[in-house]
């Protein structure tokens, strides 16, 4: 008897999961990814000669539900067009009855592998920024993430940053006041994000969630829970690692006391501590990158004059070099 190798295996796994894309419009180039209830491919879209991403579910789903959820999440994409939002092209279902969903393909490194590369502080601040638009973006259109973290991240070859992984979305608006839904589509009930999300379900990352979200208070979740969330993924792209358990944000080499302020202020164990929503968090990096105070750390005057010499540096060293040419001037000549 001869032993199939683990790369063998692996390839006859993955060809008995491919899906039957037949009497769809794609045809599948690769597996790229997999998830808790789904995997990701890539496929092609002739009609267009374009790859896109299908996210297909994959677990067996007897009563619907998780279907109804992928439905879910694919409308709720559909509602946030932005650019650091993947846009949804298509939905439908495979012939064996699967569903699934078309979005743009996202070339390039997750947030992490990313943040673990040669990328400056800077950038990696500027990254960020875009991160938290795309965030207050999507609450301002009634949609909290619900799962931010760098794995679902993703950040192209061109400085393009996309929040990916809406399948723990939930609106805060009912369909009767969404003014910017159009009429007759889908939006998630007040109260879930899809079956069974009601009081006492915890979704979401451990390190990422916020307290609140931890105990399961689904009722609880606003803007703010999604801005601990951010602090946690901002803590990773000053630290490169995973925030520690219960929120605390400890001193770390190199990386500069306000942002560790931020930190500590976005993941405030208590709502009303936190930053007030996404564009406030955003607007406090701008700041530190401007060269400016920032809100969450008190300054001492050494601090301050030092802030001020960073933001100042080339005036300043005019200012001392006419000083000292002037003085030499009037040393040496009395006039």
């Amino acid at each position: 008897m001869s032993w199939l190798s683990d790369d063998a295996l692996s390839r006859l796994r993955s060809a008995a999961s491919a899906p039957d894309l037949s009497g769809t419009r794609y045809r599948l180039l690769q597996e790229v990814g997999r998830g808790g209830m789904c995997t990701v491919f890539l496929a092609e879209d002739p009609s267009l000669a374009r790859r896109v991403a299908l996210k297909v579910l994959d677990v067996p789903d007897e009563s619907g539900e998780l279907a109804l959820r992928l439905t879910r999440e694919a409308q709720v994409l559909a509602r946030l067009e932005h650019p650091g939002i993947a846009p949804v092209h298509d939905v439908g279902r495979l012939p064996d009855g699967r569903v699934y969903y078309a979005m743009k393909f996202v070339e390039g490194p997750r947030l992490d592998a990313f943040a673990a590369s040669s990328a400056t502080l800077a950038e990696r601040l500027r990254t960020f920024q875009r991160i938290a638009e795309a965030v207050a973006f999507a609450h301002d259109r009634g949609v909290l993430h619900r799962d931010l973290k760098p794995e679902n991240v993703m950040v192209g070859p061109f400085g393009e940053v996309l929040v990916m992984d809406w399948g723990l979305a939930k609106s805060l608006l009912p369909a009767s006041s969404d003014d910017r839904t159009p009429s007759g589509a889908s939006v998630l009930p007040t109260s879930e994000a899809g079956p069974h999300t009601g009081h006492g379900a915890v979704l979401g990352t451990p390190g990422y969630m916020a307290p609140e979200q931890e105990r399961g208070e689904v009722e609880q979740l606003d803007a703010r829970s999604d801005v601990y969330a951010l602090g946690a993924v901002l803590f990773f792209l000053l630290a490169v690692r995973n925030p520690p358990a219960g929120g605390s944000v400890p001193p770390i080499a190199g990386v500069p006391r306000p942002l560790l302020a931020v930190c500590g202020k976005a993941m405030a164990a208590e709502k009303r501590d936190r930053y007030a929503d996404a564009s406030a968090l955003a607007a406090e990096i701008a700041r530190y990158l401007d060269g400016r105070r920032v809100e969450a750390y008190p300054e001492s005057l050494i601090h301050k004059t030092a802030r001020l010499y960073a933001r100042h540096k080339v005036a300043f060293w005019l200012i001392v070099t006419y000083v000292v040419v002037r003085g030499s001037l009037l040393f040496f000549t009395g006039r």
